[in-house]
């Protein structure tokens, strides 16, 4: 395994970079001083909202480009390179699906704040460790900003309580198992594949120059652009399959441990 060559690293946040009481490590923050001197393109690339990747990368936030909502925005210091927003006349369905059921929490996620839901009071504590800026409100016509995505929480399984029941609207929108209690509903174009591609087209970066981490099943499109492709040995078994690599646990600096490789693979090329 060569690693000299990588010109890009993404990582997933939750359950990879992140260790389970959501931290990054401070080795992280050391290894990564070394990575920008070697000029490698640093992505986080997440199902969290904008704000939230900025607060838990704060010290670094102007040095990386932030993936956020599972690829519906992306930001490169300040700016914004992609918005994919969800169309506001197509939401009312999946509103009335929601409302209809008493145990799935919304989420509704702008640029700058999120949304919830009055019924979800007594889950607030929980859903502000992802969405720490929001309002509370009674439906989507309270929102005026555009909505770029749709995050639905359940407390036992999102994949047996939540999306059997939002499963019949795939051929408008994209929806993805994001995590055990989550279900994303995005635009179809909104994901981090089609983020981690834009950026490569864009910086001239190879899938043989690209090394992504990643858990989840919301973290499959991107690593199938990558030589370099690690599954966390915490990862689901989806993502363990379509992987090339595997790497520690996130609770043991599984992502850290590669990148000392990748140093030490730079390093090499230089002395």
């Amino acid at each position: 395994m060569d690693l000299s060559n990588i010109k890009m690293i993404a990582t997933d946040m939750d359950g990879t970079l992140l260790n389970s009481n959501h931290e990054v490590s401070a080795l992280f923050l050391e290894l990564f001083k070394k990575i920008k001197k070697h000029n490698i393109l640093f992505v986080a690339a997440s199902g969290r909202p904008f704000y939230s990747i900025t607060e838990k990368l704060n010290s670094i936030k102007k040095d990386i480009i932030i993936v956020a909502e599972n690829g519906g925005i992306v930001v490169k210091n300040e700016s914004v390179l992609i918005s994919t927003p969800l169309k506001r006349d197509n939401l009312y369905k999946i509103e009335s699906v929601i409302n209809s059921q008493n145990h799935i929490h919304p989420i509704f996620c702008t640029k700058s704040k999120a949304y919830f839901k009055h019924s979800s009071n007594s889950h607030i504590k929980l859903l502000t460790e992802y969405y720490p800026n929001f309002t509370l409100i009674d439906g989507i016509d309270d929102i005026e900003e555009d909505i770029i995505k749709i995050a639905l929480y359940d407390s036992i399984d999102s994949g047996k309580h939540i999306y059997p029941l939002f499963k019949q609207f795939e051929n408008e929108f994209k929806i993805k198992i994001s995590g055990k209690n989550w279900v994303d509903i995005s635009d179809e174009l909104a994901n981090k594949g089609h983020a981690l591609e834009l950026l490569q087209n864009t910086y001239n970066i190879s899938k043989e120059e690209t090394l992504v981490f990643g858990d989840y099943n919301n973290d499959i499109e991107m690593l199938k652009l990558a030589s370099y492709s690690f599954a966390m040995a915490n990862a689901h078994q989806n993502v363990k399959d379509i992987s090339n690599f595997e790497t520690k646990s996130n609770d043991d600096f599984g992502v850290e441990y590669i990148l000392e490789k990748i140093i030490k693979a730079k390093e090499g090329l230089i002395t």
